[in-house]
């Protein structure tokens, strides 16, 4: 799958959702869960937003270790997901 192709995917909440809960990580969840409501919004339309974010703002530095991160990944989706996420509720 293309990178592209993977944005996309993840500008529909439904999606990004489903991706979430197969992330299995509790302590991410639960951040982007109180992050979100502190934002007034659910947690998935906050992931649908982070990922527009990333795909528009990001720096080339963290386009590269994204890259490097999923070249060798299993879900490639998986780890850009958890990347964008780990990137929003830190800011």
């Amino acid at each position: 799958m293309l990178l592209g192709d993977l944005i996309a995917r993840f500008q529909d909440e439904r999606t990004v959702n489903e991706a979430l809960l197969s992330l299995d990580d509790l302590t991410l969840t639960a951040r982007l869960v109180a992050f979100a409501a502190d934002n007034g919004m659910s947690p998935g339309e906050l992931a649908v937003h982070s990922v527009g974010q990333f795909a528009n703002g990001a720096s080339d530095d963290e386009w590269l270790a994204l890259m490097g991160q999923m070249s060798g990944a299993d879900d490639p989706g998986a780890v850009f997901l958890r990347r964008v996420l780990l990137k929003a509720v830190s800011a």
